[in-house]
């Protein structure tokens, strides 16, 4: 009797296995193309209701992203993400900066004032305190009398410090109505040779303020991304489980909630990521996912799906648990679903070079998320350490001990009990300090550009639509790389470190 095959035992089966690509394994198909970069449209969407005008988003990771590089993200026209290493009430505070960053008028309850029976040195130590050069006086009925500023109490003009503010205020002031326009606002500053105008309603209460620095800076930032309200757009990382957390952020005014978990084909986080996208306005992101089958069990109540099992260049999930997916795969996968349904799909992870993120959006990706290109940016909150004469950023995985320790293991599914270590699945590391913000991002987005114009797509669809993919040998990764000479002045956007 013939023998079996070792391949019809009842797990041969297994060793037929699909094949899945990453971002070095394809090159995209250069095109004929009209397509001048500079002309490229990138505006995107990152979820169904939010619309960003670059397809980049800071990784909720807390070497990244707290509110300083989440302002110059949304400046610049793309999306930070707060990450969850913080209390509720510290987030709340956060998204509030990044929500009053660029209000053209201050809201009453964040507008410093003094009152008239102030003495000239507590006004003075309290404007210091507050980081302002003036303020409104006002009385308990918020009537607006008069205004102080550092020169109306400089020592030259013979005023005390145990002296009234009421003695030194400007008491002729400048105010504008509620519906004042920025041009009408810098016309009455410029007419008066003023720097800040009280804003009142008709029985002259104080409702506001706008500051020339204030017009001037979102003059310079005419880019950014912003709500309905006109303020820059928060995005915000909560726990699968933490509807508290959830629900107070959208009651703070974030935009998007990022479902943050390493694994969100879990059933448990499923049902509970369904049950927070009933209860608050916000758009509700579910992440991250690899799979067509993980798409599928998310998209009918997802508003954006963030794909990303193990890419991160601190990640350790695929050598510790032996579980991942290579992200072009993956993203193409979750996109095949989500493009049915309108869910917009949000590539996180693995992009080193700007043609990593063409790359992804190609794939399907309406936008992409990165955490390490950002983590050495001078607006990121990683500690800077100086080694060998260089600089570099602190940078972690949040599934690294030190993130654990501080909560990020719950985005592990991961619970610290006492007396039991966590089984990390990232490192703690640095990386090189890089600059402004402003300056990665053009290069990221001046590399997308003109990848665009190489597959003759204007806008962020058109690359899903016209891009075809073409497979790379390792003799072909190597020739695309510099080769055969010593590189001796490195570019702004690769590094032989790299």
């Amino acid at each position: 009797m013939a023998k079996q095959s070792s391949s019809d035992g009842p797990f041969s089966e297994k060793l037929r296995v699909p094949e899945a690509l990453t971002f070095d394994d394809v090159l995209l198909r250069p095109k004929e193309s009209r397509v001048e970069p500079d002309a490229a449209d990138v505006s995107s969407r990152v979820s169904k209701n939010v619309e960003v005008n670059l397809p980049v988003l800071s990784a909720a990771m807390d070497t990244v992203t707290e509110s300083e590089l989440a302002i110059g993200m949304a400046r610049e026209g793309g999306l930070g993400v707060l990450h969850r290493n913080m209390d509720t009430e510290e987030m709340v505070a956060e998204v509030g900066r990044i929500k009053r960053a660029h209000e053209m008028v201050i809201s009453r309850e964040n507008v410093v004032t003094a009152e008239p029976e102030m003495t000239i040195e507590a006004v003075d130590r309290m404007m210091q305190v507050e980081g302002v050069s003036g303020a409104p006086v006002v009385d308990e009925d918020d009537t607006v009398l008069g205004i102080i500023s550092g020169t109306d109490i400089r020592p030259y003009l013979e005023v005390g410090e145990e002296d009234a503010v009421r003695e030194a205020m400007t008491d002729e002031v400048i105010t504008a109505p509620e519906d004042v326009s920025a041009r009408e606002a810098l016309e009455l500053m410029y007419d008066h040779k003023i720097e800040r105008v009280p804003v009142v309603d008709e029985d002259n209460h104080l409702v506001g303020l706008v500051t020339m620095a204030g017009i001037l800076e979102r003059r310079e930032h005419e880019n950014a991304a912003r709500d309905e309200e006109g303020r820059l757009l928060a995005g915000v990382a909560v726990g699968p489980f933490e509807d508290e957390r959830a629900i107070a952020a959208d009651e703070a005014g974030a935009d998007v909630l990022f479902i943050d978990c390493a694994h969100a084909h879990n059933l448990d986080v499923l049902d509970s990521a369904e049950a927070i996208a009933e209860t608050v306005d916000a758009d509700v992101v579910v992440g991250n996912v690899g799979t067509r089958a993980a798409a599928e069990a998310a998209v009918d109540f997802a508003d954006g799906l963030k794909v990303g099992i193990g890419p991160g260049s601190i990640c350790t999930t695929r050598v510790v648990s032996g579980a991942g997916m290579p992200q072009i795969t993956a993203v193409t996968e979750v996109a095949d679903v989500a493009s049915q349904h309108d869910v917009p799909v949000i590539a996180d992870g693995g992009i080193r070079y700007s043609g990593d993120a063409i790359k992804a959006i190609a794939a399907g990706a309406d936008a992409v998320m990165l955490g390490s290109y950002f983590a050495g940016t001078k607006e990121a909150p990683g500690r800077v350490i100086t080694r060998n004469g260089k600089k570099y950023k602190q940078y972690r995985g949040m599934g690294s001990v030190g993130a654990m320790n501080e909560g990020g293991g719950e985005r592990y599914l991961k619970e610290e009990e006492e007396d039991e270590e966590f089984v990390p699945e990232g490192v703690e590391a640095a990386t090189p300090y890089t600059g402004t913000l402003s300056s990665e991002l053009h290069q990221l987005v001046g590399g997308m550009r003109s990848g665009m114009g190489y597959v003759g797509a204007e806008t962020i669809p058109e690359v899903k639509e016209r891009a075809e993919f073409v497979r790379v040998s390792a003799a072909g990764q190597t020739e695309g790389h510099p080769h055969d000479v010593m590189i001796t002045d490195e570019a702004p956007n690769y590094s032989p470190d790299e």
